[in-house]
């Protein structure tokens, strides 16, 4: 017993770097995510022309999309039990293929659902398994320290790829066409994966370290046979607690008035209103700039304060942001707007870093997975509103009526944090 006890904690020799691997390891996931996150870009840029193209509503092209951001979410809590089985590198980089041979065939669609098929299915099942599951699963091997910056950090990625994809989608896509833009997607996710295959590694113990800020060596788990069964076991055991249902209904509130409302229809409802498109995908590309400071900014103040209270400010002010955005769409830019794209931009995905914390507080080793179910609700948020903003465009000939009640949510939401009960601290110095 002695024996194994001493197996298991002793730390190997190791080369002494100043820089921990695990940063390196960040990096390529931050960069990693990047990539992913192009295909993200492009579907707020689709509406019209898809529309012009073919004479497809709305309403149908919305469906596609609500497909894509619902299966985004799904996919992760199995993705995440995937790469507890065959390792991250195998599954993102299997991950990043599917996402390029989706986006790649949407140049020859004629129907609409050859659209939900490529777009919807192809792309929400690749880019499901490169969602923030994976993320948290880095974080949680590589981190025992710094976990909420490290979280706010590759968070970030993903608007930093919409900060340098869509400008340039938007570009082409006006200038020459939908199809290039599709292509380019498919050709920035393919370029990711030498990247992954060389560069990422699964454990710290592969390379003879210990986590970031360990005082001792974790050995790699054993692969864990029958990850649908674990990530269906995970949720069975989830779903009878409440805090559960708590962050899963935040958080479908956050993916609903983010990636289904602002990143799907606010380049369509600024045109309704005069905005060219390259103008209005230009706003978005700003909000990631900002996004990018927001959540490594939140990623801080995770690790130093409650992230219940945190939750419940940033659905709060993004609710009263929402509020006067229908007054603030005009043909041209002007200063409100601008303010209320920063102020959008910090508070876009803030919410990640004290969700997962919560997640990690709440759930322990089950983490990840849990986290990738509660992002599911995520994106279930979101294809809702995704679908419902399109029926709604084509109803009223307007957004407005989203807008507000996209706002009354996030006010929901505020509150249903307030109310997630804390662990005690003695079960939290156990875990």
């Amino acid at each position: 017993m002695t024996q194994t006890t001493e197996a298991a904690t002793a730390v190997p020799p190791q080369r002494r770097t100043r820089v921990h691997r695990a940063w390196f390891v960040a990096a390529v996931t931050f960069v990693t995510i990047i990539g992913a996150a192009a295909f993200r870009s492009l579907p707020g840029l689709l509406f019209d022309p898809l529309h012009e193209e073919y004479g497809w509503s709305r309403g149908t092209i919305g469906a596609a999309v609500s497909v894509n951001l619902a299966l985004y979410g799904l996919t992760a809590p199995f993705a995440a039990a995937l790469m507890d089985r065959f390792g991250i590198r195998r599954i993102v980089a299997a991950a990043l293929t599917v996402i390029a041979l989706g986006s790649g065939l949407t140049v020859w669609m004629t129907a609409p659902w050859q659209l939900m098929l490529c777009w919807g299915v192809l792309v929400g099942l690749g880019s499901g398994s490169m969602a923030l599951a994976f993320a948290a699963t880095v974080t949680n091997r590589w981190f025992t320290e710094r976990r909420g910056l490290v979280s706010g950090i590759l968070t970030a990625a993903s608007a930093s790829g919409q900060l340098i994809f869509l400008p340039l989608l938007s570009w082409l896509v006006e200038k020459h066409d939908w199809r290039p833009a599709a292509v380019t997607v498919a050709l920035a996710a393919l370029a990711v994966v030498p990247f992954v295959w060389l560069l990422l590694r699964d454990h710290p113990a592969d390379v003879g370290l210990a986590p970031y800020g360990a005082r001792q060596f974790v050995p790699k788990p054993a692969p864990v046979p029958g990850a649908a069964r674990r990530a269906v076991g995970v949720l069975l055991s989830a779903v009878r607690t409440g805090p559960f249902w708590l962050l899963a209904g935040t958080f479908a509130i956050c993916g609903a008035s983010t990636n289904g409302l602002i990143q799907t229809h606010f380049v369509p409802a600024a045109h309704d209103h005069g905005m060219p498109v390259t103008a209005a995908a230009s706003l978005l590309a700003v909000i990631g700039v900002f996004d990018v400071a927001g959540t490594i900014a939140s990623g801080w103040f995770t690790d130093r304060f409650e992230p219940r209270r945190l939750l419940a400010v940033y659905y709060a002010l993004r609710g009263v942001s929402l509020l006067f955005l229908p007054m603030l769409l005009a043909p041209s830019v002007h200063p409100p707007m601008i303010f209320f794209i920063v102020f959008y931009g910090l508070d876009w995905v803030a919410t990640v870093p004290p969700t997962l914390a919560l997640c990690r507080e709440q759930y322990g080793e089950d983490s990840a997975i849990v986290f990738g179910w509660v992002l599911a609700s995520h994106q279930v948020g979101a294809a809702a509103v995704a679908w419902l903003g399109g029926v709604a465009r084509d109803t009223f000939g307007a957004y407005d009526v989203v807008w507000y009640a996209s706002g009354a949510l996030c006010a929901a939401a505020a509150l249903m944090a307030l109310v997630i009960r804390r662990q005690p601290r003695a079960l939290l110095a156990a875990a």
